[in-house]
């Protein structure tokens, strides 16, 4: 077993976008500058929160339908590839370019091995 795929680091995941869903609720204003910087459009930003509980709920699911913590994990792999586009499009080299790669290749890379088996 790797930490990848322990239901611990599914778990701090799942906390991790808990927590920036409040951050975008709020919003933030490094949220909204991230935003502003990769050009979001206004309309797109209150669905935001949404994706990022619903990303949180379904990472936790790992406990109890961990074909559920896959399957997010997945959809975060695309939601982060399209962040990383954003990023690249508007020509915004910030950290934030860097977390989103991050989160890409973390995502993936759990997506790829899968929550651990129970024996």
């Amino acid at each position: 077993m790797s930490a990848l795929n322990s239901n611990r680091s599914y778990a701090a995941l799942a906390a991790f976008h808990a927590a920036d869903a409040v951050a975008c609720a709020i919003p933030a204003p490094q949220i909204t500058a991230a935003l502003d910087a990769v050009n979001c459009p206004q309309q797109v930003r209150p669905v935001l929160p949404v994706v990022k509980a619903a990303a949180a709920i379904g990472l936790l699911a790992v406990y109890k339908l961990p074909a559920l913590a896959r399957l997010t994990t997945f959809m975060l792999t695309i939601y982060f590839t399209l962040a990383v586009g954003a990023h690249l499009k508007a020509k915004d080299y910030s950290p934030g370019l860097a977390a989103s790669s991050s989160f890409l290749a973390l995502c993936a890379t759990m997506t790829a091995m899968g929550p651990q088996r129970e024996n």
